[in-house]
């Protein structure tokens, strides 16, 4: 009889909690958003005004879908450690050849590097069972090497960022960022994947266990190249609204949004081992580590200071993340 009540007893606050928290992951990531607005409107009181927000958003979308990238292809156990490159490089070759071939065919051209690194992370990853971590980071080498041998080609012809980015990167539309127009239709898009079609399924599946769904019939290098040529795509895109918005092609434009973009889609709690997350918490970390960003430099932070810091919080956050949502 006693066994007989144990097996009914309702579960405790604590379970509860936690279950609750894993079926709304997104809940005490919007309650750390908010109170790291609160801690930043204390330290500098009138600083979280419209303009503000403004500034965050377009600071964000970038970094939100380069995390876009990564919480796909992590989906899938894999990574894409070339993000950065393909973004930089669709970054400098669109201002080196809006002078040659006008902004929109410059556009275009800068967006096939992304696609063709991303097609080689999926034929190596998918097809030649490298590990994707290895795989993306050799492409990002030999992609900044080869964007460095370009950039000697067109020193002549120097560089201008079209103003339709320019626009879109920094303007704004009845206090509206102009990059949300971009934005909104890419969030939807990679939400829409993620929960409304059979590839989003399939990549959530090679992840929860790759061996069940290649017994299922799965062609797992095609769901794999799809995935990666996907990512650099995106990652072409977001290149093309960061110069916009920063208005100064360099070689290592995107670099220190990589690093950024795979902490956005831990913390947004997509899982490193694949099988588990989503975009809405991934753009809601990326909204997270902007904020933070501006809470470091507003402590006056040494900028190694801030590294140590900003490395501790994810840590500390993706460890809280995880107890709350694990499987109870």
């Amino acid at each position: 009889m006693s066994a007989a009540a144990a097996d009914t007893a309702p579960p405790s606050f604590g379970r509860r909690f936690r279950r609750f928290m894993a079926d709304y992951p997104i809940v005490p990531l919007i309650v750390l958003f908010a109170l790291l607005v609160v801690a930043l409107e204390l330290l500098r009181p009138g600083i979280v005004n419209e303009r503000w927000i403004a500034n965050t958003v377009k600071f964000a979308i970038p970094l939100a879908i380069l995390a876009g990238c990564q919480t796909m292809t992590m989906l899938t156990g894999g990574i894409d450690l070339s993000v950065s490159t393909s973004a930089t490089m669709a970054a400098f070759i669109v201002a080196t050849q809006t002078p040659v071939h006008g902004p929109w065919i410059a556009m275009l051209i800068a967006i096939l590097p992304g696609l063709l690194i991303g097609l080689a992370n999926g034929v190596g990853a998918g097809i030649f069972r490298v590990h994707p971590l290895i795989m993306t980071l050799g492409t990002g080498l030999i992609g900044i090497g080869a964007l460095q041998v370009y950039q000697r080609t067109v020193i002549a012809s120097g560089s201008e960022v079209p103003d339709f980015l320019a626009w879109l990167g920094t303007g704004l539309s009845g206090g509206v960022p102009n990059a949300l127009l971009l934005f909104v239709p890419v969030a939807v898009l990679i939400i829409w994947i993620l929960r409304g079609t059979g590839f989003g399924r399939l990549l959530y599946a090679v992840g929860d266990n790759e061996r069940a769904t290649r017994i299922a019939g799965v062609r797992y290098w095609q769901v794999i190249i799809g995935v990666y040529v996907f990512s650099g795509f995106l990652a072409a895109i977001a290149g093309l609204l960061y110069v916009g918005l920063i208005k100064a092609p360099s070689l290592s434009l995107a670099e220190p949004l990589m690093l950024p973009s795979v902490a956005a889609a831990v913390i947004g709690g997509t899982s490193i081992f694949g099988g588990r997350g989503g975009y809405p918490g991934t753009i809601v970390g990326a909204l997270i580590l902007t904020v933070l960003t501006t809470l470091l430099t507003i402590l006056q932070m040494p900028e190694g200071l801030r590294g140590v810091l900003f490395g501790l919080i994810i840590l500390v956050v993706t460890a809280i993340y995880i107890r709350i949502t694990a499987d109870t």
